[in-house]
C-alpha cells in the first residue's frame, strides 16, 4: 500500500520542482507579459488536470473503501470535486491578478491580492467542512476523518506547487 501511494505521489513531487523552476524568474517586461500570462494560464491547467487525476487515484487508495462505501462516497466527492473547481477559479484569478501586476505592484494591489487570498482559504476550509459532515453523516465520523486527513495532504502538495511558481512580491 506504502508503495502504491509513494508512486501515486512521485509524479505530484516532480511536477513541485518543475514549477520552483518558475519561481527563478525575473520580473515580467511589458513585452514578455502576454506570453508570460498565457503560459501561467496553462501550467496552472496543466496542474490542475495532472493533479486531479492522481488525487482521484491516491483518494481511492488511501480511503480503503468497501463497495458499499464506495457507491456512498465517490458521489459525494464527485459533488465536492465540483464546487472545488468552481472555487479554484478565484485562485487563479487571483494568480493572474499577481502575475500582471509583478513588475508593477503597488500596496494596494498587495493589499488586494492577499485579502483574495484570505477569502479563497477561508471558502476553501468551509467547503471542506461542509463536505466532511456529509461523509460522515454517509460513511462516519472515521472515514470523514481519513477523507479530510487525504485532501488536506494533497490539498497542500497543490498550494505548494503554486506557491513555488510565483516570484516573492517586489516593491515598485
Amino acid at each position: 500500500m506504502k508503495k502504491r501511494i509513494t508512486g501515486c505521489l512521485a509524479p505530484l513531487v516532480v511536477l513541485a520542482c518543475c514549477a520552483g523552476a518558475f519561481s527563478q524568474e525575473k520580473a515580467p517586461s511589458a513585452s514578455t507579459t502576454d506570453t508570460k500570462e498565457k503560459n501561467v494560464e496553462e501550467y496552472i491547467e496543466l496542474l490542475r488536470t495532472d493533479v486531479r487525476d492522481q488525487k482521484d487515484q491516491i483518494m481511492g487508495a488511501v480511503m480503503q473503501l468497501d463497495v458499499d462505501q464506495a457507491k456512498k462516497f465517490w458521489p459525494i466527492y464527485e459533488e465536492y470535486d465540483v464546487e472545488l473547481t468552481k472555487l479554484n477559479k478565484l485562485r487563479i484569478a487571483n494568480v493572474l491578478g499577481y502575475a500582471q501586476n509583478y513588475g508593477q505592484m503597488t500596496d494596494a494591489k498587495a493589499d488586494d491580492l492577499i485579502q483574495n487570498a484570505f477569502s479563497y482559504q477561508k471558502e476553501r476550509s468551509d467547503l471542506l467542512a461542509k463536505y466532511y459532515d456529509r461523509v460522515k453523516a454517509s460513511l462516519g465520523a472515521i472515514q470523514a476523518a481519513r477523507f479530510i486527513q487525504i485532501e488536506n495532504q494533497l490539498l497542500m502538495i497543490i498550494d505548494l506547487q503554486i506557491a513555488s511558481s510565483l516570484p516573492v512580491a517586489q516593491g515598485s
